[in-house]
């Protein structure tokens, strides 16, 4: 059993984790109401501070231990030994979970996601139509 020599980077965790969701630092942005830039910063940072964290998990639709508890290693660990398929069978080892459930909650968590995008465009599309006629 090897001990982690990295330092507990958080910010390192949140860019996978958000990259693992198949999200943009815009929309993770756009979901905490900052900018690309401040993700970045926070994504380079090695310490966030908790209530951030806190917002960030909410955004990212995991726990605040999920990302100060991540590790690569044991996402490809999970990934290499859940299913060895050898032509005849797929065997699990021990998976705690269905994947295709945590998939399809990802997948409704990112269509909310994108809802909340697209009205928050249309309600600027009216904000500037409402500007635009007032002049």
């Amino acid at each position: 059993m090897s001990t982690q020599t990295r330092p507990n980077h958080i910010g390192r965790k949140i860019s996978r984790i958000r990259e693992l969701r198949d999200m943009k630092q815009e929309a993770l942005a756009y979901a905490l109401g900052t900018s690309q830039q401040t993700i970045s910063t926070i994504e380079n940072s090695e310490t966030v501070d908790d209530s951030k964290l806190a917002e960030i998990a909410k955004a990212l639709g995991v726990t605040v231990e999920a990302i100060k508890n991540f590790s690569e290693e044991a996402v490809l660990n999970i990934i290499g030994n859940t299913y060895n398929v050898d032509n005849s069978s797929a065997v699990n080892y021990g998976c705690t979970f269905n994947p295709l459930d945590k998939l399809i909650q990802a997948h409704e968590e990112q269509i909310k996601l994108y809802e909340r995008l697209v009205q928050a465009e249309k309600e600027k599309v009216e904000y500037l139509e409402k500007i635009i006629k007032g002049k």
